[in-house]
């Protein structure tokens, strides 16, 4: 007789292997058995818990951007006015996100995988829309949608540009985005027109 093995968290550890080993070989060198040898799992597991690998990359891609998407929000709320939302975001770009390369690498395999496979952009697109509600806490929602392009640019640059940009650059560049246009009789007296 088998006795089965109590094992309430094997898929939350399937999950996490199969984030752990894209981080170390990228999508294209993740398999069941490498999966289920990372997780420490009997390989009939992985059919047990997911139809198949798609299904697996969805689950685990998810729960990282939803972690990533946690802590945007997290950020965006401690905000109290416009000034901490644009010290947020500084902080977003420079510490939160690609706080580490394992981050970094499992953005960018998440992105090539949209990038390819459609079916993927529903995670892309949800993370992005998450993104873009927390700015909209103080943000209109265009300089909203401009602030989450230039974090994603920014935060790209910050990880892979080997003169990446500098706090202060950052943080001139969120507040050129977020400063409010002049009025229209305030644009006319910096050009020296009479009212």
């Amino acid at each position: 007789m088998t006795v089965r093995r109590h094992d309430p968290d094997r898929r939350n550890r399937i999950i996490d292997a199969c984030l752990d080993l894209i981080a170390e070989v990228g999508v294209a060198g993740v398999s069941h058995r490498k999966v289920a040898a990372l997780a420490d799992v009997p390989l009939g597991s992985m059919t047990y818990h997911f139809a198949g690998m798609d299904e697996l990359l969805r689950e685990a891609f998810g729960r990282f951007s939803r972690s990533v998407s946690d802590g945007f929000e997290q950020r965006m709320s401690e905000a109290t006015d416009v000034a901490s939302a644009r010290a947020a975001v500084v902080e977003i770009v420079t510490r939160d996100v690609f706080g580490t390369q394992r981050d970094l690498v499992l953005t960018h395999e998440l992105y090539t995988l949209a990038a390819r496979e459609p079916a993927f952009r529903e995670l892309t697109n949800a993370w992005m829309a998450r993104s873009r509600a927390a700015l909209e806490r103080h943000f209109d929602p265009v300089t909203a949608r401009m602030l989450d392009a230039l974090i994603e640019g920014l935060t790209i640059h910050r990880a892979l540009d080997t003169e990446a940009p500098a706090g202060a650059a950052i943080t001139e560049a969120v507040h050129r985005i977020t400063a409010s246009p002049p009025t229209w009789s305030a644009e006319r007296q910096m050009i020296g027109n009479p009212s």
